[in-house]
């Protein structure tokens, strides 16, 4: 392909994404990815009921091929990244078309999820920075031993204070993934009155299924499950 012809791809991405719709789009699509990394990581973070030897060869795998862990960090973080900006400048866009704001606000057709959107936000953000620092390098984990999964979650999670962080963080992604995968398929055009309803039924129930298999084990843990702790 000849360099004109990159400048042209470039330019018209460029002016797409400058677009109301096309950063719909980038937000739609960036939102599938996050949305497939949550169900694998939810996948791989349920193991520890398979006990401590399982969940420990998981983690040993996916850092034993530090090419596909690192290109999957990578994609995660530019697609946050992308996410993120897509919906700031949407907000921006909203915030300008309309700058008197309403005497008085009475939600119409609207959820108590998509109202939540913009500051449920970056409170899953911060959550997303501490859950790295506390189970990724455990920079503000008292005990973490690298590779070492089981005990780094059994003792991550005995402590009261960081399961009701987490358990509030999740409420906030299962707001704002009720809206988010509903809006997705929106964006990607999946618009009927017929589907419509089955879509809202479908992210409804993903979002809860989803949060409800992420709390399982911090709560399992700090009710005293955790038969492998501390086995070699």
């Amino acid at each position: 392909m000849s360099a004109v012809a990159i400048n042209s791809t470039l330019a018209r991405g460029v002016f797409f994404y400058r677009t109301t719709i096309g950063k719909k789009v980038v937000m739609a699509v960036t939102g599938l990815v996050l949305f497939g990394f949550l169900i694998g990581h939810m996948a791989g973070n349920l193991q520890f009921f398979l006990g401590r030897e399982t969940l420990n060869a998981y983690a040993e795998k996916l850092h034993g091929t530090p090419a596909l862990l690192w290109g999957a960090r990578i994609t995660l973080l530019v697609s946050v990244a992308l996410h993120i900006l897509a919906a700031a400048q949407l907000a921006v866009l909203q915030r300008a078309a309309r700058p008197v704001g309403y005497a008085k606000r009475t939600p119409v057709g609207s959820s108590y999820a998509s109202r939540t959107m913009y500051w449920s936000g970056p409170i899953i953000a911060v959550f997303i920075v501490y859950h790295l620092l506390h189970l990724t390098t455990g920079t503000v984990h008292p005990g973490f031993e690298d590779l070492n999964a089981y005990d780094n979650v059994v003792i991550g999670f005995s402590n009261p204070a960081v399961v009701t962080f987490y358990v509030i963080s999740m409420l906030m992604i299962m707001l704002h993934l009720n809206h988010g995968v509903w809006s997705m398929f929106q964006s990607m055009g999946f618009s009927h009155p017929r589907y419509t309803p089955k879509i809202r039924a479908f992210a409804r129930a993903f979002s809860v299924l989803l949060v409800l298999g992420f709390l399982s084990v911090p709560v399992a843990v700090l009710l005293g499950y955790h038969p492998d702790f501390g086995r070699v």
